[in-house]
Parts: C-alpha cells; sequence; structure tokens
C-alpha cells in the first residue's frame, strides 16, 4: 500500500520531464499510477469481501512513537477502487483534452498525479494524523488544480475560496480529531471506531468539529459554496476532484464514523438534517443554471447532501444504500463532467442557449451521455436505481418525502442538462442582461470563460462552428464510465458482499435486512421512484416559468457573500495593521520589549523562584574572564551613547567578539569559533546596509531617549536575573560525562559538533529550515516582484582571466573595452576610486586557502573544533572577500551557482541523510558509519553525520550569498542606476 501511494509522488515528480519528452501523451504513462492501485484493489476485492482486512505499519520515528499506519477494509477498497479507476481514465482523458503546447502542462501533470496519490493515501491511512496530512494535501493540491489558469482572475479567484473554506474546515477537524483521539487513548482510526470513547462534552465537541471538516470537504450546506465556483477549473479536474475524488472526502470520513458516533448527538441530525437541505438547495439552484458544468456542479452538491444524508442516518440498510450510491455516482457524474469539456472543446461553448445540434455532430459522445444521464436519474438497470430503492426502503417518513422530493429535482435538472447538451436548444432562451444580471450569475460566465466556453450572447451558434471530437482518448473513457453503471446494475448482487461487509458494521444484529437487488416486486419504494420521475418531468415541462420564478425569489448568492466577507476582511486588516504598524522600527522593538519584561515579571513575582538549590553561582571564574567581561559592558554603554553609525557597529561587533573571547577561556574554542565567524558576518552585513542610510542617527527627542534608555535596562536586567537565576537553579548532575561517553562510544571526541548533528540533529534539522525560510523571505522583500537568477557576470564567453576593463567614473559597453589581465576575474569592472590593488591581490591569494578552511572544519569537526556552521560561514566569508574586493561582478565570478540552489541542495541533502536512517531499517537521523582500508589513505571511517553536516555547510553558504546578493549586488544595481553608470554589458546596469 505505501509503495504504491510512493509510485503516484514518485511519477508526480517526473511528470515535467515526461511531457517535455512527450507532450500530453505523457499523461498515459502517468495514468500508469492509478491503473495498477484499481487493478490491485480489484484483486484484494473478494478477500476483503470475505472479511480479510490487509494492515500495513511503518515505524519512521520510534523514538516519538510516530509511525505511518494503512489499513484496507470493505470501505477504504471501494474508495480505492474509484480513486485509482477514475484517476486512471481521467488521465487518459487528458491526453486527448489538452493541447502539446498547454502553458504549465507539466506542473498541472504532476499536481494531478499527486492528487490521486494523497487521495488513495487518506482513504488507507489509519493514523489519525496521517489522516489529517493527507486530507491538507488534498486541499493544497486542489488549490493548485482549481487555480492552473493563473493568469485568469476567475481561477484565482475561485481557488482561493475553495482553499479558504475547505482549509478552515480542515482545521477544525484537527482539533476534533485531536479530542476523540484523547478521549479514546488511541491515534489509530480503527480502533477509535471499534471501541469509542464514552459520550461527554468533549466528545460530541470533537464530533460536531470532525463534522465541520468533512462537511466543508464535500460542499454540504453551508460550505457547499466553494464547489460551483471550482469550475473554473479544467474539465478533468472537475470529473476527478469535483465528482469522483475530494468531495467524497467528507462522505467518507462520515461512513468511517457513523458505526461508532451516529448514535451520539449531534451527529445524526447534522448529517442528515444539513445533507437533505442541500440535497434539495443544490436541485433548485441547478435549475436555474445555463452553464453545463455549473448544471453538473449544482447537481453534484445536492447529490452530495443525499449521500451525506444516507450514510450518517445510522441505520445498516441506510449506510448499504449510502455506499452503492457513492459508486454509482462516481461513475455518471465523471462521465458527465468529461462529456461536457468534450462538447464545450467542440462547440466552443458551455451556454446551453447557444448549443444545439450536438446530438447528429457527436453522435458516440451523445450516446455515452444518455447512458450516464439515465444513470443519474436512477432508470433501471442502472446501478442507481438499485440504490435508490435501497435508500427508499432505509429512511424514515419525513426525511423520505424529502428525499423523493430531491429526486424530482434530480430528473428536472438531468433531463435540463441532456436536452441543453445535445437537444435542439434551450427552449427558454434568455439573453443575459448587461452587467450580468441575468439568469446566469455572474460567476458563472467567469467560470466559462475560464475553462474555454464562450460567455452567453443569447444567439444560437451556427451550425459549422462545431467540429466532431476525436480521438480514443476522450471519448474511451467516457464510454468506460457510462458503461460500468450500466454492467454493474444487473450484477449489484455481486458487489454485495463486499458492501454489505461495511454495512454490517453500522447496525449489528438487524433481523431482516435489506438486499440490493433489480426488482423486488411492486413495491412502495419503486412507486416512489416512478413518482420522483413524473415529478422530474413536469419540473422540466415547467423550467421557464421555475427559471423566472427562481430570478424574482433568489437571494443574495453564497459567492456574493464571500466576496463580501473577503473584501470586509481585507479592509478590517488594513485599517488595523495601519493602526499598529506605524513603520517604526524603534516602536516595534520598544513594544515587544515592555510585553517580555511585563510577562517574565510578573511570572518572577507570582512564583518566586527565589530558593537557588543549587547554589550561588560563581561572577567569574578567574580574572582574566572579568576583565574581557567588563570590556564588553564598556563597549556596550558607549554604543548607546554612539552618534555614528559605524561606531556603533563597531562597538557592537567588539561586544561580540568579546563574547567569543569568553568562550575561549571557558574552554569553549567550537562556541569561539562559531561566535567570531557570526560576529564577522554580521559586522559585513551592517556594513553593506549601511551604505543605504546616513551615516548618523537620527536625533531623537529627549523625552524619547528616556523612554529608550528605560526599556532597554529594565529588558538588560530581567535578562541579567533570569540567567543568574538559571545557574543558580541547577539541581542535577552535569551531563558532560554522559556526553562525552556517548561521543566516545562512536570514536568521536568533538562533543559539541556530536550533539549538533547526531544527538540533537532533530534541533539542527529544524534550525535549518528556518534558517533557510527566513533567508528566502528577506531577500524576497529586497527583490520585491521575484527573486533574481544568477548574477550577471562580466567577460561572459572570453578566454578565462579576461575581463573588461571600466573607466574611471563610469563603464562602458563592451565594444569600447579592451581585455586587460587582472589579478581578480572582474575586478576591472570596478570604478578607479573603488579598487584597491593590495586588497585584490590579497583576496586572489586567501580565497582558495580560506576555502580549504572551510573544508578543514567541515570534516574534522567529529574530533576537532568546526562543524558545517561554522564552516559555512567561513566559506561565505571567502565570498565576503571577494566581493569587497572586485564589486557584483567579482562575486559572479566566484559564485557561479545561484543562491536558490545551494539552499536547496542543503536542505535535500539534510533531509535526505535523515531519511536514510529510516530507509536502512532504523529511524530518521539514525547514525551510521562505515569503515574501510584503502592502499594509500589507510582506515577510512565515514559517519552519515558528517553528510548531514554536508548539508548544513550548503545551507548556510547558500545564506551568506544570498545575503551578499540581496544587500551587496542589489545595492549596487541601485548605486548604478542612481548615478546613471552603465555596466560592462553595455547599456545600463540592470
Amino acid at each position: 500500500m505505501l509503495g504504491l501511494i510512493a509510485g503516484h509522488f514518485v511519477l508526480a515528480a517526473c511528470a515535467g520531464v515526461f511531457t517535455r519528452w512527450w507532450g500530453r501523451r505523457a499523461f498515459l504513462v502517468l495514468a500508469l499510477a492509478p491503473a495498477a492501485t484499481a487493478v490491485w484493489a480489484a484483486l484484494e476485492w473478494n478477500a476483503v469481501a470475505g472479511g480479510r482486512v490487509r494492515e500495513q505499519t511503518w515505524r519512521w520515528a520510534p523514538a516519538l512513537d510516530l509511525e505511518i499506519a494503512l489499513r484496507l477494509d470493505a470501505l477504504s477498497l471501494l474508495l480505492t477502487v474509484l480513486a485509482g479507476g477514475v484517476g486512471a481514465l481521467v488521465l487518459i482523458y487528458c491526453a486527448g483534452y489538452f493541447r502539446d503546447d498547454e502553458p504549465g502542462l507539466g506542473g498541472f501533470a504532476g499536481t494531478l498525479t499527486a492528487f490521486a496519490g494523497a487521495m488513495l493515501g487518506l482513504v488507507l491511512a489509519d493514523d489519525l494524523m496521517l489522516l489529517y496530512v493527507f486530507w491538507e494535501l488534498t486541499t493544497v493540491l486542489s488549490f493548485l488544480l482549481i487555480g492552473h489558469s493563473a493568469g485568469r482572475k476567475a481561477n484565482r479567484r475561485s481557488a482561493l475560496q475553495a482553499l479558504i473554506v475547505t482549509t478552515a474546515g480542515g482545521l477544525a477537524m484537527l482539533v476534533g480529531l485531536l479530542l476523540l483521539g484523547h478521549a479514546a487513548g488511541t491515534d489509530r482510526l480503527s480502533v477509535l471506531v471499534a471501541h469509542p470513547p464514552p459520550a461527554g462534552p468533549a466528545v460530541r465537541t470533537g464530533i460536531v468539529l470532525v463534522l465541520a471538516g468533512a462537511l466543508s470537504k464535500s460542499a454540504i450546506w453551508p460550505f457547499s459554496l466553494w464547489l460551483p465556483g471550482a469550475m473554473a477549473a479544467p474539465t478533468p479536474v472537475s470529473a476527478y476532484l469535483h465528482a469522483a475524488a475530494m468531495v467524497k472526502a467528507g462522505v467518507y470520513l462520515v461512513a468511517r464514523l457513523a458505526p461508532a458516533f451516529a448514535a451520539v448527538a449531534p451527529f445524526k441530525a447534522l448529517t442528515v438534517g444539513l445533507g437533505i437541505a442541500t440535497m434539495l438547495l443544490g436541485g433548485w439552484r441547478s435549475l436555474r443554471e445555463y452553464d453545463l458544468k455549473r448544471i453538473l456542479a449544482y447537481g453534484t452538491v445536492s447529490q452530495l447532501g443525499f449521500l451525506t444524508a444516507l450514510v450518517g442516518t445510522g441505520t445498516r440498510d441506510a449506510a448499504l444504500a449510502g455506499i452503492t450510491l457513492l459508486l454509482a455516482h462516481a461513475l455518471f457524474k465523471a462521465a458527465l463532467f468529461l462529456v461536457v469539456g468534450a462538447v464545450d472543446q467542440a462547440a466552443g461553448t458551455r451556454d446551453i442557449r447557444r448549443l444545439s445540434g450536438q446530438a447528429r455532430a457527436l453522435p458516440l459522445l451523445c450516446a455515452f451521455a444518455t447512458l450516464a444521464a439515465a444513470s443519474m436519474t436512477g432508470l433501471p438497470p442502472f446501478l442507481t436505481f438499485a440504490a435508490k430503492e435501497a435508500a427508499f426502503a432505509a429512511l424514515a417518513p419525513l426525511p423520505l418525502t424529502l428525499v423523493v422530493a430531491g429526486s424530482a429535482l434530480t430528473v428536472a435538472y438531468t433531463l435540463r442538462f441532456w436536452w441543453g447538451a445535445f437537444g435542439p436548444g434551450e427552449r427558454a432562451a434568455e439573453a443575459v442582461r448587461p452587467g450580468g444580471s441575468g439568469p446566469q450569475a455572474p460567476g458563472a460566465a467567469a467560470a466559462a470563460a475560464a475553462d474555454g466556453a464562450a460567455p452567453p450572447t443569447g444567439r444560437p451558434a451556427a451550425k459549422n462552428e462545431f467540429a466532431r471530437v476525436g480521438g480514443w482518448e476522450k471519448t474511451a473513457p467516457v464510454g468506460a464510465l457510462a458503461l460500468a453503471g450500466l454492467v454493474l446494475g444487473p450484477y449489484v448482487g455481486r458487489l454485495e458482499p463486499l458492501l454489505a461487509r461495511y454495512a454490517g458494521t453500522v447496525q449489528e444484529g438487524t433481523e431482516a435486512p435489506y438486499h440490493l437487488a433489480l426488482w423486488h416486486g411492486w413495491s412502495t419504494p419503486l412507486a416512489l421512484s416512478i413518482a420522483a420521475w413524473a415529478a422530474g418531468a413536469a419540473l422540466f415541462a415547467a423550467s421557464t416559468p421555475l427559471i423566472r420564478l427562481a430570478r424574482k425569489t433568489a437571494l443574495p448568492t453564497a459567492e456574493a457573500a464571500f466576496a463580501r466577507t473577503v473584501r470586509g476582511t481585507e479592509w478590517f486588516a488594513l485599517q488595523l495593521t495601519g493602526t499598529v504598524q506605524r513603520g517604526s522600527l524603534a516602536v516595534y522593538l520598544t513594544t515587544a520589549l515592555l510585553v517580555f519584561t511585563g510577562a517574565e515579571s510578573y511570572a518572577l513575582a507570582h512564583d518566586t523562584p527565589w530558593h537557588t538549590p543549587g547554589g550561588t553561582p560563581r561572577l567569574a571564574d578567574d580574572a582574566a574572564q572579568a576583565a574581557v567581561a567588563l570590556a564588553v559592558m564598556a563597549a556596550a554603554l558607549l554604543c548607546v551613547t554612539a552618534r555614528l553609525r559605524m561606531k556603533a557597529v563597531v562597538l557592537a561587533g567588539t561586544t561580540g567578539y568579546g563574547t567569543g573571547v569568553l568562550f575561549v577561556l571557558q574552554g569553549a574554542p567550537d562556541l569561539a569559533l562559531t561566535q567570531f565567524t557570526v560576529e564577522t558576518a554580521s559586522i559585513v552585513v551592517f556594513v553593506l546596509v549601511l551604505r543605504r542610510l546616513p551615516s548618523r542617527f537620527p536625533r531623537t527627542a529627549p523625552r524619547r531617549r528616556r523612554v529608550n534608555y528605560a526599556v532597554g535596562a529594565a529588558a538588560g536586567a530581567l535578562v541579567a536575573v533570569l540567567t543568574y537565576l538559571t545557574a543558580a537553579a541547577r539541581q542535577a548532575a552535569d551531563a558532560r560525562d554522559a556526553l562525552v561517553e556517548a561521543t566516545e562510544h562512536d570514536g568521536v571526541k568533538n562533543v559539541v559538533a556530536t550533539i549538533l548533528v547526531d544527538l540533537r540533529a532533530w534541533d539542527t534539522m529544524g534550525e535549518s529550515a528556518v534558517l533557510a525560510v527566513a533567508a528566502v523571505g528577506v531577500t524576497s522583500l529586497l527583490f520585491l516582484r521575484r527573486r533574481a537568477g544568477a548574477l550577471p557576470r562580466a567577460g561572459d564567453g572570453d578566454e578565462p582571466g579576461t575581463v573588461w576593463r571600466a573607466g574611471p567614473r563610469e563603464a562602458a559597453g563592451p565594444e569600447s573595452l579592451a581585455p586587460e589581465r587582472t589579478w581578480l576575474a572582474a575586478g576591472g569592472t570596478l570604478a578607479e576610486e573603488r579598487r584597491s590593488v593590495v586588497f585584490e591581490v590579497l583576496a586572489r591569494l586567501t580565497f582558495h586557502p580560506i576555502l580549504v578552511l572551510s573544508l578543514y572544519l567541515l570534516f574534522c569537526a567529529e574530533n576537532l573544533p568546526g562543524g558545517g556552521f561554522t564552516a559555512g560561514l567561513v566559506a561565505g566569508l571567502a565570498l565576503v572577500v571577494r566581493y569587497l574586493a572586485g564589486g557584483r561582478y567579482e562575486l559572479a565570478a566566484a559564485a557561479p551557482l545561484d543562491a536558490g540552489f545551494l539552499l536547496g541542495a542543503g536542505m535535500v541533502v539534510s533531509v535526505g541523510t535523515g531519511l536514510g536512517g529510516l530507509l536502512f531499517g532504523g529511524a530518521v537521523l539514525d547514525a551510521g558509519t562505515y569503515h574501510t582500508h584503502l592502499p594509500v589513505f589507510g582506515k577510512i571511517h565515514l559517519a552519515s553525520p558528517v553528510l548531514f553536516d554536508f548539508g548544513v555547510y550548503l545551507l548556510v553558504l547558500g545564506v551568506v550569498l544570498d545575503v551578499l546578493r540581496g544587500l551587496g549586488a542589489k545595492i549596487d544595481q541601485q548605486i548604478e542606476r542612481e548615478q546613471g553608470r552603465t555596466g560592462p554589458e553595455g547599456g545600463e546596469a540592470a
């Protein structure tokens, strides 16, 4: 099972390459993953129907009791068949739907394939947190798929709307899962359902929160607004996500929890009440639409409400009807969405007021659409007929009456869909009023335009506009889905063992359980079915006055209410931000320090941790430490009174270097080395920033200055007190002996480095990720619009060591420059007043030794001071030297790789090393060693923490390079533009 899920994501990662090689035909290769899933599920069908449950567990972090738990039972098998089978057919359909030159085709293909894998993981997950991870992964991937055509406003708006609604529900579901899991004392979904916790306030709250997530995912009222808007997505997305897969996730979760919680209030009231209300509202709204996809979208909302009501009823027969209808609905609704895509591409529109003659132009597609539409209305001998018969037999009188009314609406909008797509044309055609106030909602026209349909004009299209849809990739998936609903109807009895296997878990001991069949004789359910068909046909015949009535009585749409809510939220956010974010760093820092000081002072006064069982700590070990500490304090005081920015930077750096000296005196060379390199890099950053700032600090009012002094003194005093109390509160024995023993066991001597990359590697991994995110965020703000690519290089294409010589005031184009041999690759690009030959020579002589030193610090860290962080900073300082000596073109020559590449490579190496421990049978970040003997080098000791440290090295080097590009090269470009200078490429400096 885990291999099938991973296979989807592996193929998704290769989708970009496949589409470059084979174009749209790459979808046929990508379809192999869901097809293999469907075949595997089919092979497991009989065994699972017989009661077998397949489980797979992978403990990926045993120390933290974290595991990947998958489980295949009757319910998850049915959803697996749908996710795999329909997913494979939709991917095949994509091969005929898209063009080879479709923008972003590789990304779309990969995202759709990854979604199939995420959906498979969702239905197989038996761990509550794993379920939530896949749940949110489907949400994110759905957002990307809906917003595939990001240049269209309708797509962006619809994608954001779907993301907000489903993510909000998902967060509520997360809290609910945690409450239920805590109450049951388990994180296994199967155990939670088999042994539910006693009903109580926490359990009831958890049920409501979980249902909020499930109902929002399945577009149940009041969360149904996002699904019709999602029709802006390409048609294959609508067919898969919004008919067969993602929207079924909520129904699946309700069905999964019903055996345990259907009898617990308010589970049944919410699922049945909101489900039936959604069925009626969605069906009624579908009658008002003129866009084929939106007719199906509101019909899908209606059917999802019906499914939710059935599986949430909490009886065996209703559950049997629910999951049977779930299977039938996925087949006919996916087929109809694919039909819409083919009609849209053939006719150039989805507006039923402009369509006519499609039955003659597309006879085979019309035949398949007729089969799917007949299945949607529940006609015999289709599978839907058997499911609705079971539903009518299982429901109580009141919900049964409402469901029959909803079924009549289903027949009405199905007839309207088929007649509009393949009939002679919409009989009640109306022109859309100016401003989008016609019978079709404004969002419908936008959604139609987003997927290639022409906006409604009220004029029938000429017959010659319509082209025949060709290619087996389009017709075969539609035919397979439509025929499946027809074939499975007569053979519904063969499906019952699996379906009844799940239904039997909902209510045990039913005296006369219902059995699926096409014919139960003349009965009340059959009479109700006939009544629903007749009423639906009558509603379709009276559609014109009904549409007019609906227009007159229509309330504001949910889409409009959502848009107003978003606009109001944005306005409030702007007002609040404008009030509290005044642009003053001093105000922000003062606020933060005041809150910190007040909160910690209150904690100290309230808890009174004045007893120090650890004894009184020494203020200094010797006179040298005291002298250095006094010097650091003196530099800090002088920094406070400094008026020149550069003076303040130097004094602040002095405090940092003094702290490093204290580490040396204390016998901590690793910390001292790190402190010195960090301080040096920080001073460089400060100096680079100072180029765009005045030389002096601005004058502040005496009152403001006194406030600053008071806040700073209070915060400093608090930190000093906390430090003293922390040192004085030590009770446990020193951990150094245990750490030394642990490192000696692995044959290494550097305790600090071993802690960072082995014993506490999780901390280092998290800190590395934070560092990468911070670097990307800060430099992205500097680049404003986008992150810059590789820096421009001087003399590209020339012989090595040859650059263009710049004049004293401006650098002319290359046609006016003569090549000259220089100490640095691009040193000649600097203006004469900025050049220093001595500095260039020193940079040339020291660059490579500094890099070698960085590698030495990296690889010697097991037994000597060093490590990836320090080594990366040292390598970064080598780049700093080259940049300061030769300018931004010299930086490009010294670092030909992009900073983003180094950041990504560092994270990949670190994460890959961590996963290596998992792959070799251990846990994540488990250390591994390899010993060998080479003829020349002798004994060789290789350890995975060194490779992990190499990832940190690359990441830190990428951070330094990113800072140099943002605060160095980027500012250089701004200065050149302000001075009107041109770069060596010719023209204005870019």
